[in-house]
């Protein structure tokens, strides 16, 4: 069993998070994890990529071009950025959700819709999510990077109460019965 994930998204949406999550996983169940992270500007809205590497043993944490089996993107737009990852067999989780960048937001640039639905066409498989809209109804509109996680949980191998004990250890104890919801729900899409 290999997985090499890529994960990606704007500060703040829980991608660095989500990425231990997986780690932790993976090494409770018995695997070796490696993980490497970039976070540019994510304090400020930028763009950060956690790249994460399971496998019996891993020697390196950093995907090659080309090598990433799954993209999961936090932000609708985000995977453009890193679509050089993927291959002809890489799945795309996507949550549908739109971070407007200071450019769309001064009108002096457009939200890349059409080129979205056109690179969509070179996944294997996409799946996509409204974690914004699962957060909602888990009752805390910050839970919605663990929908995220949920939809990834269900393409990987692990148990789900693996997952569950670990995000439970992960998020501060009052988030708990929410994350777990979120991550439920995106992990029954």
């Amino acid at each position: 069993m290999k997985y090499d994930i890529l994960m990606f998204g704007v500060g703040g949406q829980g991608t660095v998070l989500s990425s231990d999550i997986v780690c932790e996983v993976a090494l409770e169940s018995g695997f070796d994890a490696k993980k490497s992270e970039i976070h540019g500007m994510a304090q400020r809205g930028g763009s950060v990529v956690s790249h994460v590497r399971i496998a019996e043993k891993v020697f390196s944490p950093v995907i090659a071009l080309g090598e990433a089996d799954i993209l999961v993107s936090f932000e609708q737009m985000e995977f453009l950025r890193y679509i050089e990852y993927a291959s002809d067999n890489s799945t795309l989780i996507l949550n549908t959700n739109k971070i407007f960048p200071p450019g769309v937001l001064s009108g002096k640039e457009e939200y890349p819709d059409k080129i979205i639905r056109q690179k969509l066409k070179l996944f294997k498989y996409v799946k996509t999510l409204d974690a914004l809209d699962i957060a909602k109804s888990a009752g805390n509109m910050k839970v919605a990077g663990m929908a995220v996680v949920g939809a990834l949980a269900r393409m990987l191998t692990f148990k789900k109460d693996v997952w569950e004990n670990v995000i439970k250890g992960k998020v501060p104890s009052k988030t708990i019965e929410s994350n777990i919801k979120a991550f439920n729900m995106g992990y029954n899409i």
